[in-house]
């Protein structure tokens, strides 16, 4: 355990496991995240398919739901890290409600038939996901040596993207064992079923590793309200900077279920294997999260998070490229694991060298909450503009704006140093 008196807190280089490469309270948390994410993938992976053809979705209403999925997180983000940071720090406390949260979102969506209902659970999940996050970011940078962090995110990421491998894998081989035939609109939905039910246990599973494994308390400072620290974290030149440049980039994310549709109509892939296409992307993220944090730790990791997005603009030109072979979709998968092994884990990296400790938990709040609420706003205009005038069209202007924001993106952090 991490034992530390708000008041009289260790030096940084003393502090219990802040001098091995991995530390335990790292290796903790990224047990939690693999088990978490197999759960919340084998969802992901069916969910696209399930809303589209299952229930006859619009792309507009499933850029609507898309959008809450990947965004109402952003609600409660900030709070959630000002309570974590607050009577010295409860980042585990407000991590565990909201992994609970989401695992109890699990089972609901056995019983959800409608938009509404789906909406409803989902929006609650990611309520929790929002909860979560900032929190177990905090333990992270904490825990870690700051000429270590980048490496450190590395590690917790390539774990969490374990559990984003097998998640996929789980829910396919519920799908084939469960439904031998294609889902089509009012058809049987067993297979899905199954799946929603084992990603219920399995949540429940990372829950119980969380509260027996992982460090109660690192460090925090006495009660601040609210928004004192949004005013001081906004003094901040360097996150003010980093927050603009995740929320310009965030505009012009597609977010990955439209990806996985897009890549699907390149591949003419049966509905039954949908489920395998975030397997490519995962792959990509698992091999290179460790390489790519240790070498943002060497070269800056606000370099390598824009480079990451210059994956992501490659693989949009593929996708709008005619013809090319089966080989596309596939190179298209690997850069979009490219683009998140580079960035996810990275941004957190790069936003903790500007955040003091006492507020690191809201400092990565907010930061989250801008780029969380940018792709929101992104998949409900790449919806919009599917419906309006066609994937490749709504793909060509994402891809033109993602060009934009990069450049802009790269004018307001050119002046920070590395790392």
């Amino acid at each position: 355990m991490y034992l530390a008196d708000s008041r009289t807190a260790p030096a940084r280089d003393t502090r219990p496991g802040r001098g091995a490469a991995v530390p335990a309270t790292v290796l903790a948390l990224g047990t939690v995240s693999l088990i978490t994410d197999i759960s919340s993938e084998m969802v992901t992976a069916v969910l696209p398919l399930y809303l589209v053809a299952g229930l006859g979705v619009s792309p507009l209403g499933f850029g609507l739901l898309d959008g809450i999925y990947n965004g109402v997180g952003a609600l409660v983000r900030l709070s959630a890290g000002v309570v974590a940071d607050r009577g010295g720090g409860r980042h585990k406390a407000v991590a565990l409600v909201g992994y609970g949260l989401s695992a109890l979102c699990k089972p609901l969506l056995l019983v959800a038939g409608s938009l509404v209902s789906l909406g409803a659970v989902l929006a609650v999940d990611r309520t929790g996901k929002g909860l979560r996050t900032a929190p177990r970011d905090a333990l992270i940078s904490l825990s870690s040596a700051p000429e270590r962090r980048g490496r450190a995110f590395g590690v917790h990421r390539a774990m969490d993207t374990a559990g984003a491998l097998i998640g996929p894998l789980l829910a396919f081989t519920l799908l084939r064992a469960t439904q031998g035939q294609l889902l089509v609109a009012g058809g049987d939905r067993s297979g899905y079923r199954a799946v929603f039910a084992v990603s219920g246990c399995v949540a429940a599973l990372g829950v119980v590793v969380l509260l027996l494994f992982v460090p109660g308390r690192l460090r925090g400072p006495e009660a601040v309200e609210h928004h004192a620290v949004t005013r001081r974290l906004w003094r901040l030149a360097g996150l003010r900077r980093l927050t603009g440049a995740a929320v310009l980039l965030g505009l012009t994310t597609v977010s990955d279920s439209f990806v996985y549709l897009l890549v699907q109509r390149r591949l003419a892939l049966p509905t039954a294997d949908f489920p395998l296409l975030p397997l490519g992307t995962a792959a990509g993220f698992l091999l290179l999260a460790v390489p790519f944090g240790v070498l943002a730790d060497k070269v800056g990791r606000r370099v390598l998070f824009l480079a990451g997005h210059g994956a992501l603009l490659a693989a949009y030109g593929l996708l709008l490229r005619a013809g090319g072979g089966h080989w596309v979709p596939f190179a298209v998968l690997a850069l979009h694991g490219t683009f998140y092994a580079a960035t996810d884990g990275v941004l957190a990296a790069a936003a903790a060298e500007v955040i003091p400790e006492e507020h690191r938990g809201a400092g990565l709040a907010l930061i989250g909450t801008g780029q969380t609420a940018a792709r929101f706003c992104c998949s409900l205009a790449f919806g919009a503009a599917w419906t309006a005038f066609g994937p490749h069209t709504a793909l060509a202007l994402a891809a033109g704006a993602l060009a934009l924001a990069a450049g802009c993106a790269g004018l307001l952090i050119r002046t920070e140093t590395p790392g």
